[in-house]
């Protein structure tokens, strides 16, 4: 869990655990970074958020929260990629501005975006992936940066690495351009972004599945 309020160039920030932990203490821990920071939620300009990929629970829980603060402050949302996060807490950390963005998605798949820093902004270069890591491509010159080295290590293209993280200083960095280009949504607009549309299987589809990959007589 990673939270930052920023104010001019000043910054608070806090982290924590994530998981089932998280929807409890984020709450708290916002209203104790505003008042560190001498802000009402009404004071600020947007509240931004990581949209996913990303877990089913992780995500809902910061849609919810940047939601209902959003609602009752009067501010507009501002959905951020996770994965162009990462790319550019890579960038800030050691200045690359060509990344291919991973993050560990479990059940032996990696989320996947490839972004360019140009001209001040981070563009996207094709579609999110979810796939296994093995089936990823570094292009030359490229840094590969995010969270899935210890899971998936030699499995990943070979070439630079770099450990990086979505924080919460990295979204905040992205907002004001976003603001700027219009990109501010109501509150209603809190939605996640979901690139695997589902991580389990009934009863009756593995059997069925089972059944399937049984050879015939």
């Amino acid at each position: 869990m990673s939270i930052a309020v920023a104010s001019d160039a000043q910054l608070w920030r806090h982290s924590g655990r994530g998981g089932a932990l998280a929807s409890s203490a984020l709450i708290p821990a916002i209203q104790r970074l505003l008042h560190e920071a001498g802000l009402r939620l009404s004071d600020l300009d947007a509240i931004a958020f990581g949209r996913g990929p990303g877990s089913f629970t992780g995500l809902r829980t910061a849609c919810a929260v940047a939601q209902g603060l959003a609602f009752g402050a009067s501010v507009p949302v501002l959905g951020i990629d996770t994965l162009v996060a990462v790319a550019e807490q890579a960038r800030e950390q050691v200045g690359c501005t060509r990344v291919l963005a991973v993050l560990d998605a479990r059940m032996d798949q990696v989320y996947a975006g490839a972004y360019e820093f140009v001209r001040g902004q981070w563009t996207r270069r094709g579609e999110f992936s979810l796939d296994k890591p093995e089936a990823l491509d570094l292009p030359a010159g490229w840094m590969l940066a995010g969270n899935a080295f210890e899971a998936y290590g030699e499995r990943l293209p070979q070439g630079p690495r770099h450990v990086a993280l979505p924080d919460a200083s990295a979204l905040l960095r992205l907002a004001p351009g976003m603001l700027a280009a219009g990109q501010g949504l109501p509150a209603a607009g809190a939605l996640p972004l979901y690139i695997r549309d589902k991580v389990a299987q009934t009863t009756d589809e593995r059997a069925a599945l089972r059944l399937l990959s049984t050879p015939l007589p």
